[in-house]
C-alpha cells in the first residue's frame, strides 16, 4: 500500500478545531526504534513542552515509545493540527537523523468528542510501554508525561504511581 495515498485519504475532508482535544500517534519511518533514548526522547519531549509554552497546544499526556509517540493534546488557535505536528517534526528531525531515524510521513489523529472518556485515552497512553513489554510493573516508564493538573486526577487510578496488576493481566 502506498502510505502517501493512505495518509492523504485520512486528511481529506478533515479540519482542525481550535480548543478541541486530539489523540495523536506519530511514528518513525519504517517504525525504526530510537525515540525513547535519552537525547532524542528529551528533545522530543522538550519540543512538545515548548509548543505548549508557545500556545500551539496543551499536552495533557504523552508517551514516547521506541518507534512512535502518543499524545493527548488540546489544540490552541495558533496553528492547525497539521501545522502543529509539522512543527514538532521539523524541530526534532535533525536529532532523529543523528540517531539514524526519521519521522514517518503523516500522522494519525482522532478528535475526542464531549462524550468520549479522556480516562480511556490516558490509560492507553500510560499502559503502552507496559503492554509492549518495555518495562515491568515495578518500574515507571521514564518517557511518560502528564500535565500536573491531569496527573493529580489520573494518579488516583494508579497503585503508588504504578499500574494496578489487573490492568496488565493478559
Amino acid at each position: 500500500m502506498d502510505s502517501a495515498k493512505g495518509h492523504a485519504a485520512l486528511r481529506r475532508g478533515r479540519f482542525s478545531a481550535p480548543n478541541a482535544s486530539y489523540f495523536l500517534t506519530i511514528c518513525t519511518g519504517q517504525r525504526a526504534p530510537g525515540l525513547a533514548g535519552s537525547k532524542v526522547g528529551s528533545l522530543v519531549l522538550g519540543e512538545m513542552q515548548s509548543m505548549e509554552a508557545d500556545q500551539v497546544w496543551s499536552v495533557r499526556c504523552a508517551v514516547i515509545m521506541p518507534d512512535h509517540v502518543h499524545l493527548l493534546i488540546e489544540l490552541g488557535d495558533r496553528l492547525s493540527l497539521e501545522k502543529a505536528v509539522s512543527r514538532l517534526k521539523a524541530k526534532t528531525s535533525a536529532a532523529l537523523r543523528a540517531a539514524g531515524i526519521t519521522w514517518e510521513r503523516g500522522f494519525f489523529d482522532r478528535r475526542l468528542r464531549a462524550r468520549d472518556a479522556a480516562l480511556d485515552v490516558f490509560l492507553y497512553v500510560y499502559l503502552n510501554p507496559y503492554r509492549a513489554g518495555l518495562t515491568e510493573r515495578a518500574q515507571r516508564w521514564p518517557w511518560f508525561y502528564c500535565r500536573p493538573s491531569d496527573w493529580e486526577w489520573f494518579k488516583s487510578y494508579l497503585d503508588e504511581d504504578r499500574p494496578p496488576p489487573e490492568w496488565l493481566a493478559a
